[in-house]
């Protein structure tokens, strides 16, 4: 007996299901765990995870923060570029700012892109010693972005100018513009009908914090930094650890990776293999 050509449809239909339940949900899966356990593979299939005296420190692929209780850089490591995933390193909120470079106006509840990496970059500075400077940022940390008013909107003499990131007390970072003084802006305040303009300043176009010191990465978990970024890095470790810089830069270069394939992208210091041979080599005593 021939069963109705629907019924048929749906039996077929039916078995396809069944088939590939068991084979992708199953089988599948099964096959890939049975792969990851293989001698050689476990370590990255478990999350690359690197253990100290038989604890889990880290992970080779994920970034991790370096700081004190009070959230502070601790001087004697060397700090991981920032974080936008999650609360800072989360692989389960990897992700990044989603900000992009006309991100320069600070709103009521969060920095702009701009101000995010003034504060690191001065920060940075602060904390190593150098010029944390960057063109279009003020000395303060926020961005050097003024709303200057005309007369006839976007044309004619300017009849007002104000620092759309500086609020409060205090001078503007700079006094006047185009023969106008420079007010800071008021909390709350409306300057939708000014023309947003970035002020570059006198900052060298080469600032002495690299690039990312103060950007994150794609992803938020970049466990690498540049070589100049940790190059910065030496003399404060060293004198935390009480070594020389010559020693510290040793280990730096131990454990900088080339490019992949000899030509793509840049070297890269893997930080927590840095900083695990740092408290082999010269611990720090508490």
């Amino acid at each position: 007996m021939r069963l109705p050509a629907w019924l048929a449809q749906h039996l077929a239909a039916l078995r396809a299901l069944l088939v590939l339940t068991v084979l992708l949900g199953l089988v599948y899966p099964l096959l890939m765990v049975g792969i990851g356990r293989i001698p050689g593979l476990s370590g990255r299939a478990g999350g690359s995870i690197v253990d100290k005296d038989g604890q889990a420190v880290g992970s080779r692929l994920i970034g991790q923060a370096y700081t004190g209780g009070d959230g502070k850089p601790l001087k004697q490591y060397f700090q991981s570029r920032p974080s936008a995933a999650g609360d800072g390193y989360d692989p389960t909120s990897t992700s990044a700012s989603n900000l992009g470079p006309e991100n320069v106006v600070d709103s009521p509840d969060k920095p702009s892109l701009l101000t995010q990496v003034c504060a690191r970059s001065k920060a940075i500075g602060d904390l190593e010693g150098v010029d944390g400077g960057r063109p279009y940022c003020t000395a303060g940390g926020v961005g050097a972005v003024l709303a200057v008013f005309r007369r006839d909107g976007a044309t004619g003499p300017v009849t007002r100018v104000v620092s759309l990131n500086e609020t409060g007390p205090g001078e503007p970072f700079l006094a006047t513009y185009d023969g106008v003084e420079v007010e800071r802006a008021t909390p709350g305040g409306d300057y939708g009908k000014g023309v947003v303009t970035p002020v570059r300043g006198d900052a060298p176009a080469r600032p002495a914090v690299p690039a990312d010191a103060v950007t994150a990465s794609g992803s938020g978990l970049d466990p690498h930094i540049s070589v100049a970024y940790a190059r910065l890095q030496v003399r404060r470790v060293a004198a935390a650890r009480g070594m020389s810089p010559a020693q510290v830069r040793l280990l730096v270069d131990r454990y900088t990776t080339g490019r992949l394939l000899g030509f793509v992208g840049e070297p890269g210091v893997d930080v927590l293999q840095l900083n695990l041979a740092l408290d082999a080599a010269h611990p720090v005593r508490g």
